[in-house]
């Protein structure tokens, strides 16, 4: 089985564990996620499953989406419901007004410090293990991409302005390395009071969406049927990259890692240019490698991840 499983993490699971639990249902240890989520996070995780694991690289730079929610007036030490509360405000009041103003000034490069919360390593110790130590270090801030944020739904409906213990149902899509607790701890702060992720769930990661993801209790359903049109093709990762068929007689040079030239690529969609990356299939469609368009001399086609195996 080769291909990749688009997952429904469930709160209350690690990302860990549902590559564990996945890896006993199909009983097969090559399983990789792409990028964790926090344990008290649901949403998607894709998994990357036998050869489909060298894709993981190319996969943790997509952009990700989540619909949260942030609660207004109270701060926590881990910046999500789970922590305990640092500071509260019961005197707030911002109107909507204000409200979209703000969100509308965290669009585009914005400036992140990790929180103690997080798996960033300090001193070759990740951070939440600081954390839970009771110990907080100088941290440096990382730059982030907000692509989208938008205001779903204020809590209570019937106030005119937002207070003390107001929730904001927002949607984000970010570059990869966002910390949706600390963007809400920062938009609290840029609102002039208090504020923690009380609700996450990622609905997106790149070209997977969580409309056709698959809960782990339909995955084992599934299997338990022999039925696996739950793993997706690997090319499905990749859909940006374009494909190109390689002529029979240079399959074992790429399945070998060596380059050709262009004229042994056949079916080729788009004029490409040094620097693009491709995938590289036999005249049947079967996926061989993921290629880069490179120079040497004259343009060639190198292999740089392999993806058939038993060459």
């Amino acid at each position: 089985m080769n291909g990749i499983i688009n997952v429904i993490k469930p709160p209350g699971m690690s990302s860990h564990q549902v590559v564990s639990h996945v890896r006993r249902t199909l009983k097969m240890k090559r399983i990789g996620h792409t990028g964790t989520l926090d344990p008290g996070a649901g949403g998607l995780l894709p998994l990357c499953v036998g050869r489909a694991t060298k894709l993981v690289p190319f996969m943790t730079e997509y952009d990700k989406s989540y619909v949260a929610e942030m609660t207004l007036g109270i701060s926590t030490s881990t910046q999500d419901a789970d922590g305990e509360t640092v500071e509260i405000d019961t005197e707030l009041e911002i109107s909507p007004n204000e409200l979209g103003t703000v969100f509308s000034q965290f669009l585009g490069k914005i400036e992140q410090i990790p929180p103690m919360a997080s798996a960033v390593r300090v001193g070759g110790v990740r951070l939440y293990e600081l954390g839970r130590q009771g110990i907080s270090v100088e941290r440096k801030p990382r730059q982030v991409t907000i692509k989208e944020l938008h205001i779903n739904k204020i809590w209570p409906e019937t106030q005119h302005s937002l207070r003390f213990g107001s929730r904001i149902l927002f949607f984000v899509c970010c570059s990869k390395g966002t910390y949706i607790r600390t963007l809400c701890h920062d938009l609290g702060q840029a609102l002039g009071t208090y504020a923690h992720m009380s609700f996450l769930t990622r609905v997106g990661v790149g070209p997977f969406s969580i409309e056709t993801g698959i809960t782990l209790e339909e995955l084992e359903a599934k299997v338990s049927q022999d039925n696996y049109d739950f793993i997706l093709p690997m090319e499905k990762a990749l859909p940006d990259f374009p494909q190109v068929k390689v002529a029979p007689t240079m399959e074992r040079r790429i399945l070998n890692g060596n380059a050709i030239t262009p004229d042994y690529l056949v079916d080729v969609p788009q004029q490409l240019m040094v620097g693009d990356q491709v995938l590289i299939t036999a005249i049947d469609g079967e996926l061989l490698a993921i290629g880069e368009i490179k120079y040497r001399g004259q343009p060639v086609c190198q292999p740089v991840r392999v993806l058939k195996e038993g060459n």
